[in-house]
């Protein structure tokens, strides 16, 4: 049976951190950003840990053990343990750990995370296709990673050997800027070998299921910024989610939403944990939340009224998913959100 098309956020008449008991955390973008916390997020965690929610944090980043992420999240004043930090090094070597046998070899072309990962499962990470891997793994291993680890993986995956990836992120965020992450290095190797990797990492049902494995998550609800890893993760694994605009994702990005890239809560940041979600309701021909209705015009998406600009962009995304139903809305949303500020 197929799901319902999401056409509107949903409303909460509790705090999100009462109704769910576990939030899964995204962290570049939502919790921290250049690796310094982001505005509100030490506080609002704090307040939800405090009133009974359990924290998680799921990250696509295969290269940091989740020892380093815990004392890193600790350091910024957000008290974590390794047990709460899930990342795509665990949901890949528990993928390899179901199809090799016990003590296996396996090819790593990545950083310590994956290694750590591998022995947690019983497995022998090695450094050369020459040392009898049994699999291949490939994550994020750093800037600095050697052209040469590349031809490793490729060598071996010419002899047959089976190829997995944590992820396939084609950027990661920087400091910087936007620099080349593990999907553009899996590029790499596909276009060398004609291989296709088995992928665990978000938006995939791997990633979940580790997730759920290690919180024991009965409510679980998705928190990213991401429509095409976070949001999408929630989709696939059919739990709610909330996007949060304080990493990558803008008003036009969300109003062309396809069904699966479509949040179930929208909020500005963190705080939205603590409180409720307003409804969104249909009105006259088009959707109204707070002060604002939106209508889908012709060949553009329409907002009339006053308020907060969250509530605005609530309405437009009913009015442009409801317009697009399981299709991507193509109206011009541009003047509608300049008048929100967004």
């Amino acid at each position: 049976m197929s799901r319902s098309v999401r056409t509107r956020p949903e409303g909460s008449g509790r705090a999100l951190s009462e109704a769910y008991d576990t939030a899964l955390l995204d962290l570049d973008g939502v919790v921290y950003a250049g690796g310094q916390a982001i505005r509100y997020a030490v506080d609002s965690l704090g307040t939800a840990r405090a009133g009974g929610m359990h924290l998680a944090y799921v990250t696509n980043n295969a290269l940091r053990t989740p020892d380093a992420v815990a004392a890193h999240l600790t350091a910024l004043g957000i008290p974590t343990a390794a047990d709460d930090v899930i990342t795509s090094a665990q949901a890949v070597a528990r993928l390899i750990s179901e199809q090799v046998p016990a003590g296996a070899r396996v090819l790593v072309i990545g950083g310590e995370g994956l290694r750590v990962a591998l022995r947690e499962r019983g497995l022998v990470p090695v450094e050369s296709a020459d040392d009898d891997p049994v699999a291949v793994v490939q994550g994020y291993g750093g800037p600095d990673m050697a052209w040469g680890r590349f031809a490793e993986a490729c060598y071996a995956i010419a002899r047959g050997v089976p190829w997995f990836a944590s992820n396939t992120d084609l950027t990661i965020p920087g400091a910087r800027g936007i620099a080349p992450g593990n999907g553009a290095a899996v590029e790499v190797v596909r276009i060398a070998t004609g291989a296709e990797p088995q992928v665990a990492g978000k938006p995939l049902p791997p990633m979940h299921r580790e997730t759920i494995l290690r919180t024991g998550a009965e409510r679980p609800l998705v928190v990213g910024d991401r429509l095409d890893t976070d949001i999408e993760g929630a989709f696939n694994g059919e739990v709610d989610s909330l996007l949060v605009l304080t990493g990558v994702t803008d008003g036009a990005q969300l109003l062309a939403a396809a069904p699966r890239y479509r949040p179930t809560y929208v909020d500005a940041d963190l705080r939205g944990l603590l409180t409720g979600q307003p409804e969104v309701e249909a009105v006259d021909g088009g959707f109204r939340c707070g002060g604002w209705t939106a209508r889908a015009g012709g060949e553009r998406l329409e907002v009339e009224g006053d308020g907060g600009a969250l509530d605005g962009l609530r309405a437009l995304c009913a009015a442009a998913w409801t317009a697009a139903g399981d299709g991507v809305c193509e109206l011009d949303g541009g003047k509608a959100l300049a008048r929100l500020g967004l």
